[in-house]
């Protein structure tokens, strides 16, 4: 008698990427419990949650930066309040240093405008912000 080959069932796929704040979280519970799938029947496609969800994770990151030192929130206070249209090449060095420093990244010189903006330039500002309000 000829031996049958097991199949092996797929694993559903479930996202295994690391959650940046409470947005991933509570997308994740709502989509293993089916609360997601409800709501989009109920509501449409365009239900809200993608809004809610980059809202709670923009409120509550699980991610907290380091705290600036001294002569970087000197720097950060120089380059915020001056007007500036274009960034040199050794102020967005001194920036990146600062950026990797206190997010623990290893980000690199970029010549994309845009790239920087909404990246490097919006998280340091926030976190600059931060310090300003106290």
């Amino acid at each position: 008698m000829p031996k049958k080959k097991l199949e092996k069932k797929a694993k559903k796929n479930i996202k295994s990427t690391k959650a940046k704040g409470l947005g991933d979280t509570v997308e994740k519970v709502l989509e293993a419990t089916g609360i997601a799938k409800v709501a989009k029947w109920m509501l449409g496609e365009d239900c809200g949650c993608d809004e809610r969800k980059a809202k709670l994770n923009y409120l509550f990151p699980y991610f907290q930066p380091e705290c600036l030192t001294e002569d970087e929130f000197k720097y950060l206070d120089k380059y915020f309040t001056e007007a500036k249209s274009t960034v040199h090449p050794q102020t967005q060095q001194k920036l990146l240093k600062i950026y990797n420093r206190v997010f623990h990244q290893k980000m690199s010189l970029t010549s994309c405008s845009s790239c920087f903006k909404n990246n490097l330039h919006k998280k340091l500002e926030r976190v600059y912000k931060e310090y300003n309000n106290d």
